[in-house]
């Protein structure tokens, strides 16, 4: 795979912009031939005119980004370059994806939280107050044991998730005496040894897939785009061999960031401006969709969940048709970290949940996707307003309802990504052979 996913000679700084500089020498040459006297009238104007033309580019395309100054939008340029300079007979799904093949992995902005490192021998309960503190689904938990100059297969044994650690202790505690309908469980579960004394490296089988999955600084766009839809990669480290270490993290949400950041340029509002129903979103039917009735116990929200290793499901009405909100594996946090949701509760259903949540979060954080209840869209929205919504409410899903508000389908960042790029055939060989699907207890 590194082999093939080297960054390409088109994308370095000195040849970023050869077919400008191409054309304008030949604009030259035919000034000579016309009227040497113009030769430097022709150098001016022509620079003039591409400086003029990238600096209106950088200050009107794209309002969402403040001028294009953000990192995200400046990578958003650099697709619009080699966007313009690729062959006409090509589609623009095929256009796409060889901009994103000759874009490194490196050039993408780094996480903000990538300082913060779990150690293995924290507890599950450290891990999950660290994660929450500061407000992260993931991070890389790095090997005590390991010697400073270990490589970086050594050095770290994973990503651990949130959701998976929820879903190991779920799994564990299935044959505990412990009330498994009401508060007492979390009660008694936040109480255990089970959650106090294991280590995160004791669970590292159920989130270290085989192989602990990452990308090389000479992998490309494309390779990082298909690893987080089509392969369901939620989160992926880029290593530094030389050092050893991790140097970035790439998730689905900062993506789908960049993705919110390029509103405006050409690349991305020919693909961006399309709806949904023609890009075919949602792929799901809606009796397809997973879902939990507000009167069911929460605790069998998140063991469906588990059960079809999916990130979240809507909570609807007793009808089933509209949604009242939204459930995350994420969510469990506010059970395992705020006893006052539960208590004095003998049982809580999925909108008491929801219900109890939204008042902690009014009374302590003031602003949250959870107090806004469900976002929702329609089927003849566009991916650039469902990217918007996405970005700016900084969730993981939306759900897409028809003219009466009944539930119709979900669209996840997966989704959204895997509509951006195609898999070239033969792309990654034999990699992946023997390895998917995922096994079932599997995270990354």
């Amino acid at each position: 795979m590194q082999d093939r996913c080297t960054l390409t000679d088109a994308c370095t700084t000195e040849s970023f912009d050869w077919p400008s500089r191409l054309l304008l020498g030949f604009a030259i040459v035919v000034a000579q031939q016309r009227d040497p006297r113009r030769v430097g009238e022709e150098i001016e104007s022509q620079q003039a005119s591409q400086s003029q033309n990238r600096a209106y580019r950088e200050m009107e395309e794209s309002p969402r980004s403040g001028g294009m100054s953000s990192p995200e939008a400046k990578l958003g340029l650099r697709v619009e370059d080699l966007w313009d300079i690729q062959e006409p007979q090509l589609t623009p799904s095929e256009k796409l994806n060889s901009c994103f093949e000759s874009i490194s992995v490196t050039s993408f902005p780094s996480a903000p939280s990538l300082q913060v490192e779990i150690k293995s021998d924290s507890s599950l309960a450290e891990v999950i107050q660290e994660l929450s503190k500061h407000k992260l689904l993931s991070a890389p938990v790095c090997n005590v044991e390991a010697p400073e100059d270990a490589s970086w297969i050594d050095r770290y044994i994973g990503i651990v998730e949130f959701a998976g650690i929820v879903q190991w202790l779920l799994e564990q505690s299935e044959g505990a005496s412990v009330d498994m309908t009401g508060g007492g469980f979390f009660e008694n579960l936040i109480s255990s040894n089970l959650y106090k004394n294991t280590k995160v490296k004791d669970i590292s089988g159920s989130f270290r897939w085989a192989p602990f999955l990452a990308l090389q600084k000479s992998d490309n766009f494309l390779t990082m785009l298909l690893l987080l839809s089509k392969y369901k990669m939620k989160s992926l480290p880029v290593v530094d061999l030389g050092e050893g270490k991790i140097d970035n993290v790439i998730t689905q949400a900062a993506v789908v960031h960049m993705l919110a950041e390029c509103v405006g340029l050409h690349w991305f509002e020919n693909w961006g401006t399309k709806k949904l129903c023609q890009l075919g979103l949602p792929t799901m039917k809606p009796g397809q969709l997973i879902k939990v009735c507000g009167d069911e116990p929460v605790l069998g929200a998140f063991r469906l969940l588990r059960q079809k290793g999916i990130g979240g499901l809507p909570v609807v009405e007793s009808s089933g048709k509209k949604p009242i909100g939204n459930i995350s594996m994420r969510d469990v946090q506010f059970l395992l970290t705020v006893p006052e949701i539960y208590k004095n509760e003998r049982s809580i259903t999925a909108k008491e949940f929801l219900m109890a949540v939204r008042s902690y979060l009014e009374k302590h954080q003031g602003a949250s996707p959870m107090l806004r209840g469900t976002i929702s869209c329609r089927k003849d929205d566009t991916v650039k307003e469902v990217i918007l919504k996405l970005d700016s409410e900084k969730i993981q899903r939306i759900y897409v309802v028809n003219e009466g508000g009944d539930l119709e389908g979900v669209i996840t960042l997966r989704d959204i990504i895997s509509k951006l790029v195609h898999e070239p055939r033969g792309y990654f060989g034999d990699f992946f052979d023997g390895v998917t699907p995922l096994p079932p207890n599997s995270r990354v």
